[in-house]
């Protein structure tokens, strides 16, 4: 039984109904809509077929829509991609252009302001890099000096370079509002510097009267350092590698990862680690072993989901890179420090929901429980029992579907829409029962119950149970 959840980004490789249900059965507990490509008609009908591919597949599957956020990013690019070889030129142009391997636009007007000769600019995560000539009538002239493919939309790194972009723009506003019209889950916030960057979201979220978890996403310097706030102030992270190791020194990365994935747990904050985890996948059907080592390593360091990015938008074999994923992970869980985690993983018991928590994972040691059963109005219990990494599967239980997607990211916990009794008897067989039908317990099995007394009130967590199966 699988912890980590899986994360894929869905493109034109796995947009099809077929490919989608596959993805779902191989082990996709959250779809990524990347709103830094395509259109919102287009993503309103991945998300519909996201919705159908999981009703077919009979899970529930939370949708994550990504926003591009304050990123210098280029323009159109003919034909979708351009392959730049090493040592011809290129200019980099604000004007709205067209793109070739000759000239690409930029959509920010005072990037030619930006860069001086001598400076360097990387494309697609790093992999292309090109050295600034010179500026002449507002165009940077630049040599390739690392050749590859650069794609429309993708983004552009200027190490070293303050880029003083707005940390909320009025397009991030509006595709969220899309996103929510199309009934999208959670939310992830790129280039997040600092905590005041998540409040205009949180003041348009409650303008608009509705709740949906934001994840801040991790790949400026300035984030790093200011983790700690960030982390308290979202709902969740993803450590996005890929820009933070061009504007970041390489060999730092693992390190921010390490120390971003220690503090999230110490919140009971759910974290994405994402970007290349399976990057060769996107053309091969085998990853390296050095990829797996990687993603075997951000289970060991604690995080909850790991990400596909390239490897199922477009990749050629999507399912696979599914399936390795859930292969990896299963693997890697045999041997995960679950008796350390409890010690010093979570938050420290100050209230009685941390404490029941806590004692709830402690239980699962003590006394064999085979499963813990959290019935939950918001998913806040089945969040902390996660946070202390519990070697028995969390039944999270919730009259909403909202909040049972929600918890698809959570690590361990595998939610399921259930109406919950009032009568406290029929709860608590209400919830062997529902252990049974999942296979998480059977008759004379003992398990943990946690739950809130009077039933059917949120945020009421105030009992433990440990119940024999009848």
């Amino acid at each position: 039984m699988r912890s980590t959840k899986i994360v894929a980004t869905i493109g034109p490789a796995s947009r099809e109904p077929e490919v989608l249900e596959r993805m779902i059965a191989a082990g996709m507990d959250v779809a990524r809509l990347n709103f830094a490509h395509g259109t919102p008609e287009q993503h309103a009908e991945t998300a519909q077929a996201i919705r159908d591919a999981a009703g077919r597949a009979g899970r529930e599957v939370a949708i994550l829509g990504d926003l591009p956020g304050p990123k210098l990013r280029l323009g159109p690019v003919a034909g979708g991609v351009a392959e730049l070889g090493r040592g011809t030129r290129v200019v980099l142009t604000a004007r709205e252009v067209e793109g070739t391997a000759e000239r690409l636009s930029v959509a920010w007007r005072g990037f030619p302001e930006l860069v001086d000769e001598g400076d360097v600019c990387y494309l697609a995560d790093g992999a292309v890099r090109l050295r600034v000539d010179g500026v002449t009538d507002g165009e940077v002239v630049t040599k390739v000096e690392v050749g590859g493919s650069v794609a429309s939309r993708q983004g552009l790194n200027l190490p070293n370079v303050t880029v003083s972009l707005p940390a909320v723009s009025d397009e991030d506003i509006a595709l969220m509002d899309a996103g929510l019209d199309m009934g999208l889950d959670l939310f992830a916030l790129s280039f997040v510097r600092r905590r005041e960057d998540l409040d205009p979201v949180r003041e348009h979220l409650r303008g608009r009267g509705v709740e949906a978890p934001l994840i801040a996403k991790i790949e400026k310097p300035q984030a790093a350092a200011n983790g700690d706030e960030i982390i308290d102030a979202a709902d969740g992270i993803m450590i996005a590698r890929g820009d933070l190791g061009i504007e970041l020194p390489i060999e730092e990365v693992p390190l921010v990862q390490k120390r971003l994935l220690a503090v999230a747990g110490r919140r009971a904050k759910p974290t994405i680690t994402a970007t290349q985890m399976l990057e060769s996948m996107v053309h091969s059907s085998r990853p390296t072993r050095a990829e797996v080592t990687d993603v075997a390593n951000a289970i060991f360091d604690g995080t909850d989901a790991v990400m596909l990015s390239q490897e199922t938008a477009v990749g050629r074999h999507p399912i696979l890179a599914v399936e390795m994923m859930a292969s990896i992970a299963e693997t890697t869980e045999r041997e995960l420090p679950y008796g350390r985690w409890l010690g010093e993983r979570g938050p420290q018991a100050s209230n009685q929901y941390h404490a029941i928590a806590f004692g709830a994972v402690g239980a699962v040691y003590q006394l064999g429980l085979k499963c813990i059963v959290s019935p939950t109005n918001t998913g806040t219990t089945a969040r902390l029992i996660s946070a202390y990494r519990p070697k028995a599967p969390v039944l999270a239980l919730s009259p909403r579907r909202d909040v049972v997607r929600h918890c698809q990211l959570l690590w361990g916990v595998h939610p399921q829409v259930h109406d919950e009794p009032l009568d406290t008897l029929d709860l608590i067989e209400s919830c062997g029962e529902a252990a049974c039908r999942a296979g998480f317990a059977r008759k004379g099995d003992k398990i943990g119950i946690t739950a809130g007394l009077p039933a059917g009130r949120a945020g009421g967590t105030n009992l433990f149970k440990v119940h024999t199966v009848e």
